[in-house]
């Protein structure tokens, strides 16, 4: 698809400045802060003008792929070696932050590209795979999706039906995966299937391989500007050079979302952000009863309000980055940190709608674009509840869900 030839609506100028009410950015290194500007440039630049249409449209600007690659978003963490990018935990939370602050389905590309697909490999896969699926997928110039999700099984992964038996140099895959990002614009899937004695393996499978399709999900009132879709395998042969060597059981798969949820706290938090500085620049722009609607307690108390979650989602995204810097991260703290800031982001949103009156319903506001998009970031990568049992799990030594 060609890039689309589209203009900002005419009061859309993004003069976006995340707040920094407790002076964050001082537990930040330059290169953290370097990154961050880079990378809102970039989203000023190559997502503001046109994501409004985008979202109208339910298409995804398939150009995008590789600016992501070109400005270092794929592989951010990944080693030099593998043509990655060799940053830390907290520039890549920075680089999901800006990305999502421009739309959620941007930065479901790029989480899906480094937590779903090359962090499956670099942790998983051989050194011949690492060679050569990595550089590319870091360049932009191939695109990968997960496929774990199943039709019939969603929270509960471990119902997975999708399988694949052993023949003499290659494996016969059968099953299907569903609600996929990137499934249809998508080079290469990394699959979960059980093989002949029912264990969970992940799989590399390549666009083109036959009995291998794809169907695009429509008619989406979320991640409209995103790419979501069905993977169908029919007795695809898959080489068995394209299994993940260390990828063993589904606890393999589970570490992959893991590193996903990370990516969605820092995220979430860029769309808390972006919606309550449109609330606030349109408070004080808007004038009713003769003065700005800023200058009413209702008003005021929404935005403090706004103010005070962002703050705090700001440090837990911090205190997490630096704990996952120092490998010491936990999954029910990510959990925590991914259900809290999204939980606040959706608040933010709706408050802001309610600044922004009818208007916030408008596409020449972002609003309702976020808190749309929102609803889905709550589901995907484990559910609101999910993660509430995840912690409770923790706090417990309860499993609730089993």
């Amino acid at each position: 698809m060609q890039a689309p030839s589209l203009t900002p609506p005419r009061n859309k100028v993004d003069s976006f400045e995340s707040p920094d009410f407790y002076c964050i950015d001082d537990l930040l290194t330059a290169e953290h802060k370097l990154v961050r500007s880079a990378v809102r440039t970039f989203v000023k630049r190559e997502i503001t003008p046109i994501v409004e249409e985008c979202a109208q449209r339910g298409e995804f600007p398939d150009h995008i792929v590789k600016k992501f690659g070109q400005i270092g978003a794929f592989g951010a963490t990944v080693p030099l070696e593998y043509g990655g990018g060799g940053l830390d935990q907290i520039s890549y939370g920075l680089m999901t932050q800006e990305i999502e602050r421009g739309d959620s389905g941007m930065r479901s590309c790029v989480s899906v590209q480094n937590s779903l697909v090359m962090y499956p490999i670099l942790t998983f896969g051989s050194e011949k795979q690492k060679r050569k699926y990595l550089p590319k997928l870091a360049k932009g110039e191939l695109l990968g999706c997960f496929g774990l999700t199943e039709p019939n099984h969603g929270s509960d992964p471990g119902g997975m039906e999708t399988s694949f038996i052993e023949r003499s140099d290659y494996y016969l895959l059968n099953g299907s995966k569903l609600w996929i990002t990137n499934a249809n614009i998508a080079d290469i899937a990394i699959v979960w299937a059980r093989n002949d004695h029912g264990k969970v393996r992940g799989l590399i499978l390549e666009r083109g391989m036959e009995g291998f399709t794809t169907a695009e999900i429509s008619n989406k009132w979320s991640l409209r500007a995103s790419s979501t879709g069905e993977l169908v395998f029919r007795d695809v042969q898959v080489p068995k050079e394209n299994i993940l060597p260390d990828a063993y059981g589904l606890k393999s798969a589970l570490k992959c979302l893991e590193q996903a949820r990370y990516g969605i706290c820092w995220g979430a938090l860029g769309a808390a952000m972006e919606c309550y500085e449109v609330a606030r620049r349109y408070a004080l722009e808007r004038i009713q009863f003769n003065k700005p609607i800023a200058s009413f307690q209702l008003v005021q108390k929404k935005l403090a309000e706004m103010l005070t979650d962002i703050t705090q989602a700001q440090l837990l995204c911090w205190r997490l980055g630096t704990l996952k810097n120092e490998d010491r991260a936990t999954v029910a703290q990510i959990s925590l940190a991914k259900r809290n800031n999204v939980e606040i982001a959706l608040k933010t949103a709706r408050e802001a709608r309610q600044i922004l009156g009818a208007m916030g319903i408008s596409g020449e506001y972002p609003i309702m674009r976020h808190l749309m998009n929102l609803e889905s970031v709550s589901t995907y990568e484990g559910t609101h509840d999910i993660q509430l049992l995840i912690l409770g799990a923790e706090i417990t030594g309860i499993p609730a869900f089993k």
